[in-house]
C-alpha cells in the first residue's frame, strides 16, 4: 500500500476481501452544496452504498494524509471548514506534502481509489470540455484522468454548463468509452437527453461488470464512463435548463471568472436562477449514481 494512504478499516476489510465497494469524491462535499445540505447528500450516498450491499470509501486529503473511508465528523469538517483546497491529480502532490486538507475531484478521487486497488466511482457528472476552449483551453482533468486511470466512473453525464460534443470528442479520442445504461443518448446531468449519442447501451450492472473484464483481460488500460439518466421525476428540461445557463455563462463572463472556479459558480447560479430545483436535482441524481455503482461494484 501507499505510505500517504490511510484506509479506514472497514474499507480495508472490504478490499481486502474482495468485498463491493464504491469510492465517493468529496469536492460534492466542500463545493458543491451549501451546509447542511453537503453533509445531507454525503451520508445518504453512503447509506445507499451500504444498503445495496457495498462499502462506501468517500475520499479526501486531511492534513496531508490520503483518507480512503470517512468518519462523520470528518464529513463535517469538509462541509463547514474554510478554505478547503480543491484537489486534482496535479494538486495532490503539493497538497499532500504540506499537510493540509483537501476535497478531491473526479479526477482527484479516480487517482486515490485505484491506488487503493477501489474500480468503481460514482459521482453528480464528471467535468469536460468548457465553451469557449478554442479560446481558452479550458479542459477538465478529468477527461484524460478517464484515458489513464483503470476506473469505472458512474454519473449522469457531463455537467451541462460545458461544451457536451466537444467532451465526447476528447473522450473519444483518448479512447473511453461511453456506456448509456439504459439510455441511447449521452446524459446532459439535470437533464436526460443532450442530443448526443453513447458508444453502448448496457441494461445490466453486469454487463457493466463483463466490459471492465474484457477490457482489463484485453490489457487496456484506462476508465470508462458509465452513463447514468437523472431519473424523470427529477429531470429539468433541457429548453429550461439552456435558458439559465446561458444568463449564468454570460454572468460569469462578465465577471472574469475563469478555469476552475467556473464550475461552482455556474452551478451556483444555477441554484439561484431555478430556485433550489437544480439542487434537489444534483441530490437525487448522485444518489441515484451511487445505487447503481454499487450494484456494479458487487456485479465485479
Amino acid at each position: 500500500m501507499n505510505a500517504h494512504l490511510e484506509i479506514a478499516p472497514e474499507v480495508r476489510a472490504a478490499i481486502d476481501a474482495g468485498s463491493p465497494v464504491v469510492a465517493l469524491e468529496s469536492t460534492i462535499i466542500s463545493h458543491g452544496f451549501p451546509y447542511p445540505a453537503n453533509v445531507e447528500c454525503a451520508l445518504e450516498a453512503e447509506r445507499i452504498a451500504r444498503e445495496e450491499g457495498a462499502v462506501p470509501a468517500t475520499i479526501a486529503v486531511l492534513a496531508g494524509r490520503l483518507c480512503v473511508g470517512l468518519a462523520r465528523e470528518q464529513v463535517e469538517h469538509l462541509a463547514t471548514a474554510k478554505p478547503i483546497a480543491k484537489v486534482s491529480r496535479r494538486d495532490l502532490g503539493a497538497i499532500v506534502a504540506s499537510g493540509l486538507d483537501g476535497a478531491t475531484t473526479v479526477a482527484g478521487t479516480m487517482v486515490v481509489a485505484a491506488m487503493a486497488g477501489i474500480r468503481v466511482f460514482a459521482t453528480g457528472g464528471i467535468g469536460g470540455v468548457h465553451r469557449g476552449a478554442e479560446r481558452t483551453f479550458d479542459i477538465s482533468a478529468d477527461l484524460l484522468e478517464l484515458a489513464r486511470t483503470d476506473v469505472a466512473v458512474v454519473c449522469a453525464g457531463a455537467k451541462s454548463v460545458l461544451d457536451l460534443p466537444l467532451t465526447l470528442e476528447v473522450l473519444e479520442t483518448h479512447g473511453v468509452p461511453v456506456l448509456g445504461y439504459r439510455t441511447d443518448e449521452f446524459p446532459a446531468f439535470y437533464s436526460r437527453t443532450s442530443g448526443l449519442r453513447v458508444d453502448a447501451r448496457l441494461e445490466t450492472p453486469e454487463e457493466v461488470a463483463a466490459v471492465m473484464r474484457v477490457r482489463s483481460g484485453l490489457g487496456l488500460g484506462g476508465g470508462i464512463v458509465v452513463a447514468n439518466p437523472i431519473a424523470p421525476e427529477h429531470e429539468i428540461q433541457r429548453a429550461t435548463l439552456d435558458g439559465w445557463t446561458d444568463a449564468a455563462l454570460a454572468e460569469a463572463d462578465a465577471a472574469g471568472i475563469r478555469g476552475k472556479d467556473v464550475t461552482p459558480f455556474l452551478l451556483g447560479r444555477l441554484h439561484a436562477l431555478s430556485g433550489g430545483a437544480t439542487e434537489e436535482a444534483n441530490k437525487q441524481l448522485v444518489w441515484s449514481n451511487v445505487r447503481l455503482a454499487a450494484r456494479i461494484a458487487r456485479a465485479l
